[in-house]
C-alpha cells in the first residue's frame, strides 16, 4: 500500500458524515507506518476500544470504513477465525459492524463481519505478527494470500457501499 496522509485518510471515509470523519483520531506517526506490508491500514481508536477504522485502495480508489465492536466481545479468549485473512486467533476477533453508506446507514441500517481485532491482517498473512496460537497449514502462496484478503475485503467494503434494495 502507498503511504496517507491525514487528509487522503479523512476525505476516504465513506460511512460517516464529513464532519465526524474531521473528528476521528488518526494514529500518529503515519510515515513510520509498515506500508510496504499493508494491504489496507487499519486501526482501534485510542479513545474508544469499541471503534476501529480501515482504509483501503480498492480499484484505484480510496475507500475508508468506520468499524464498531460490542464493548463486551472486546478481549473474550474464545478461537476464532478473521473473515478477511482467515487467520485463527484465541481472543483476536471481533465482530465488527459499520454503518452502510448514504441514507441507509442513516436510517441505523449496517453490516458486520468478523475481523482481527487490532485490525493487522496484513501483518499476521505475511508472519510480521503472531497470534499466539497454532496456525493452520496453508498451501497458498503469500501472493495468494494477499490476493484473497483483497478479494474478501473489497466484498466487506462493497456491501457497506451498496444500499438494500
Amino acid at each position: 500500500m502507498e503511504p496517507l496522509t491525514e487528509p487522503q485518510i479523512r476525505k476516504a471515509f465513506v460511512n460517516c458524515t464529513q464532519g465526524e470523519a474531521k473528528r476521528l483520531n488518526v494514529p500518529r506517526g503515519l510515515p513510520d507506518q509498515p506500508w510496504e506490508n499493508l494491504d489496507y491500514f487499519g486501526w482501534r481508536d485510542p479513545q474508544s476500544q469499541a471503534r476501529g477504522y480501515l482504509v483501503a485502495d480498492l480499484g484505484g480508489t480510496l475507500t475508508g470504513i468506520v468499524l464498531r465492536a460490542p464493548e463486551s466481545s472486546v478481549g473474550h479468549a474464545r478461537k476464532s477465525l478473521c473473515t478477511l485473512c482467515l487467520t485463527a486467533h484465541s481472543g483476536g476477533v471481533s465482530l465488527m459492524v459499520a454503518p452502510r453508506a448514504g441514507k441507509s446507514g442513516q436510517r441505523g441500517n449496517s453490516v458486520g463481519t468478523y475481523i482481527c481485532a487490532d485490525l493487522a491482517c496484513s501483518l499476521y498473512i505475511r508472519g510480521k505478527r503472531d497470534t499466539g496460537t497454532s496456525a493452520m497449514h496453508e498451501t497458498l502462496t503469500l501472493d495468494q494470500r494477499i490476493q484473497r484478503l483483497l478479494v474478501n475485503l473489497d466484498a466487506f467494503v462493497t456491501r457497506v457501499r451498496t444500499q438494500p434494495a
